[in-house]
């Protein structure tokens, strides 16, 4: 039985993902802040509910050690919790704004997958998925046949492209373990005010096959709906 633990599960792509791969058959386990959301949102999906707050290192730690003692390991990790940041003028952003979502969106990630690689080790085939966003791609941002280069979001495209690029370090760095970024693409969730053109559960089918490929699939690579995509 695969284990699947997924943060910012509680909702949007998270709670997607955690619905399709329970359906699939893995024990997921919902990874969420908000315990009453989080708890709910488990009980309605056949899962079990962890708290994290992936900004809080006490926090990411202890979600680890209630992994550890329930279920004892995981295979894959899925790194969904992520925050939009301020909709503001971006004359007006400030250096608590940027560190704000940098904190959810990056540091996040390194704090959970640190945390989650001893039990992630404990599995025949240890897998990490990044949520990321075409948002981070410099040549989608460049590109005017594409939606990403009309959207104006510099902290959330800033924090996905340098999530893109911790991604293929660890991907080098960590031979042991599959570490790939998905691209949901343009979905209707909280963060874009559900102005979305795709389903959540189109926007979760990267993340799904990320979670679901089998030993060998390959490391350190960009996917979206429709396949693998270029680091650029």
């Amino acid at each position: 039985m695969t284990i699947t633990f997924i943060t910012g599960a509680n909702k949007g792509l998270g709670r997607e993902t955690a619905r399709r791969l329970a359906e699939l058959g893995h024990t997921v386990l919902v990874g969420a802040r908000d315990a009453e959301q989080g708890g709910r949102t488990a009980a309605e999906l056949g899962a079990r509910f962890v708290p994290i707050d992936v900004t809080d290192d006490a926090s990411v730690a202890a979600a680890a050690a209630d992994v550890a003692e329930h279920e004892g390991s995981i295979d894959v990790l899925v790194n969904n919790a992520g925050i939009a940041g301020p909709r503001t003028d971006p004359t007006a952003l400030t250096g608590a704004d940027a560190l704000g979502v940098l904190d959810v969106n990056l540091v996040g990630v390194v704090r959970t997958t640190t945390a989650f690689l001893p039990l992630l080790r404990r599995s025949p085939d240890p897998v990490i998925v990044n949520v990321s966003s075409g948002l981070g791609s410099l040549a989608f941002t460049h590109d005017p046949s594409r939606i990403e280069s009309s959207v104006v979001a510099p902290l959330y495209a800033a924090s996905k492209a340098a999530l893109t690029m911790l991604t293929t370090q660890y991907a080098r760095a960590l031979p042991d373990v599959r570490v790939n970024a998905a691209d949901p693409g343009y979905t209707a969730t909280d963060l874009n005010g559900n102005s979305g053109t795709q389903t959540v559960t189109e926007g979760t089918d990267a993340i799904v096959a990320l979670a679901t490929e089998g030993p060998g699939a390959g490391s350190g690579r960009f996917v979206d709906r429709f396949g693998e995509i270029a680091w650029s």
